[in-house]
């Protein structure tokens, strides 16, 4: 049995992030067993809505009561990238559907929040994309290329829609397991652990 895991998140959002850990952890902890990661796109302010700045008071208070508190808790290093206004991160799910056709959807997915989160670099930038594509061992030029030419454009608007038109997702990250089981927010490894073994367990 396959379990599917699909993750609706944006590169912008620092819980998206921290939700990564946990969810590496816990899927590790099943070695043997098939697990389908799909982390799928979604804008929490498309254009041409305007983009939040690091300066603004709501970054500010979230990122000193909730962003690093969080963060520390788990371990993990965090910033506030300076990047002002907050990138738009379009271009960006359009270069994870580039790197998942070449087998690198995880490796990108986690450069994009490091560079944001740890770098503090504009993931909005075409440039800095195929600087983040070429750490992760892409062709840079193949993948500018593709992104210029929109290859993946129309397929990464329609997964854009279809999170938020036909799934009705408004927060992320937004777990949904097997289709059946949606939840939001940052999931810990033991939560996790333990819908993945009732998911096994009633599918068996």
């Amino acid at each position: 049995m396959c379990l599917t895991i699909k993750i609706y998140s944006d590169y912008v959002c620092p819980f998206c992030f921290l939700a990564e850990d946990p969810l590496s952890q816990a899927v590790n902890s099943f070695n043997d067993t098939d697990i389908d990661i799909q982390w799928m796109p979604f804008e929490l302010r498309p254009y041409p809505t305007p983009t939040l700045k690091p300066e603004g008071e709501y970054l500010q208070e979230a990122w000193k009561h909730s962003v690093y508190p969080m963060a520390k808790s788990m371990g993990i290093f965090i910033r506030l990238p300076d990047v002002s206004p907050q990138p738009y991160t379009r271009l960006a799910f359009e270069g994870s559907l580039i790197a998942a056709s070449q087998n690198k959807a995880k490796e990108y997915n986690h450069r994009m929040f490091t560079a944001f989160f740890q770098d503090g670099l504009d993931i909005g930038k075409q440039s800095i994309l195929e600087s983040c594509a070429a750490d992760i061992g892409m062709d840079p030029d193949k993948f500018g290329l593709e992104l210029t030419n929109g290859r993946f454009r129309l397929q990464c608007q329609e997964q854009l829609l279809y999170g938020r038109k036909h799934l009705q997702i408004t927060s992320v990250p937004t777990f949904i397991i097997n289709n059946e089981i949606r939840i939001s927010g940052v999931v810990s490894k033991d939560s996790l652990l333990s819908i993945f073994e009732q998911e096994f367990t009633k599918n068996t």
